[in-house]
């Protein structure tokens, strides 16, 4: 099954979770959770789990644990699929 990277930047402590759009290929998103024990990253899972309709066992963080910059891998969808379903339109 192929993986699909794309770059995120978090916005933590947010009112609410949401895709804000694209800015330079980078995908903000914002999470209500804040940046503690890894809350933050958990959220991001579900969220994208959620608008993406694919399972958090194929979403992974490969880098950017402890940063606002992430590169998630999703396995199981295109780039256009992605591109698609998070667009906040």
């Amino acid at each position: 099954m192929s993986k699909v990277e794309i770059s995120v930047r978090v916005h933590p402590n947010a009112a609410r979770n949401e895709v804000v759009g694209v800015t330079d290929g980078i995908w903000q998103v914002r999470v209500s959770a804040p940046p503690v024990k890894g809350k933050a990253n958990q959220e991001l899972i579900t969220l994208l789990s959620r608008l993406l309709g694919v399972g958090k066992s194929r979403i992974d963080i490969i880098r950017g644990h402890t940063t606002r910059n992430k590169v998630i891998a999703i396995s199981g969808l295109s780039q256009e699929d992605i591109m698609k379903r998070l667009s906040p339109d």
